[in-house]
């Protein structure tokens, strides 16, 4: 009489998680998970994620998470290489999905911050640009922010264990200030502040504390800077201070906005 097969397993979605140029801090976000770290590792294999693990695996891989910008001619060979393996792609954190802070050198000389920052500049290998990782592959989904929020990091891994489209707001900062019950700190107290033009995502924390928003989750699915920078300017913001506040985490999304809305007005446009 024959042994019965033991039932196998059922298989995992495999996860991987990949840096590019970036603080690490949008990848310490799923360690920050903490009890919802333990059902993700449940419903998935983390093959790849170097923060967690010493054993990294290769793919294919079924989801793949990238923090990070791409930063040198390496950097896009590496990120080719990963999309090849990766089933879904998604970016996380304004680095990987909009060039992060350090996308300021876009609009600069590369050259000159090489020989001023490094004592040996002919050892760099560098790229003029820091480009989002869509500019070159194909991206499913872009989870903003610096970092990117925790609850909206589980929402998109589980949208994925259940096959639907991530349930992520697009709205504006200024929907979760009112959710919140918080006083408008431009109105009340002249408060300079990115809210009605910024992307959702972190509780409105800044303003819950009576500070203006400094657009870390990048631009809303909806914006109107031609209306919020005379706010800002009656605020007492001169236009070389209103493109220092909006050219920071999200520097080319803003630009891009700037463009787009306001034509020909090169001293707000650009990062001053």
């Amino acid at each position: 009489m024959s042994t019965p097969t033991p039932p196998q397993p059922p298989v995992r979605p495999r996860l991987g998680v990949f840096k590019f140029a970036s603080c690490d801090g949008c990848q310490l976000t799923l360690l920050d998970c903490e009890d919802e770290l333990l059902g993700i590792a449940a419903e998935l294999e983390i093959a790849h994620f170097l923060e967690a693990s010493s054993k990294p695996e290769g793919g294919p891989y079924d989801l793949v998470l990238v923090e990070g910008s791409v930063s040198t001619p390496e950097h896009v060979e590496r990120i080719r290489r990963i999309r090849a393996d990766a089933r879904h792609l998604v970016t996380i954190g304004a680095c990987a999905t909009a060039g992060g802070v350090q996308a300021l050198r876009n609009y600069a000389d590369v050259e000159g911050y090489l020989a001023t920052v490094y004592a040996r500049p002919e050892y760099i290998e560098t790229l003029a640009t820091s480009t989002p990782v869509s500019a070159h592959v194909p991206v499913d989904f872009e989870l903003r922010g610096c970092p990117i929020d925790r609850g909206q990091l589980v929402e998109v891994i589980t949208a994925f264990l259940a096959g639907r489209k991530p349930a992520i707001p697009d709205h504006s900062v200024c929907f979760s200030c009112k959710r919140r019950g918080n006083v408008c700190v431009t109105v009340a107290h002249g408060t300079p502040c990115l809210g009605p033009v910024t992307h959702a995502g972190c509780g409105a924390l800044c303003p819950t504390y009576g500070r203006g928003c400094y657009g870390c989750f990048g631009p809303a699915g909806t914006t109107n800077l031609p209306a919020l920078v005379p706010l800002m300017q009656r605020d007492g913001m001169s236009e070389e201070d209103i493109g220092r506040f909006l050219h920071t985490f999200n520097v080319t999304a803003f630009t891009a906005v700037e463009e787009q809305e306001q034509p020909g007005t090169s001293d707000v446009e650009g990062p001053g």
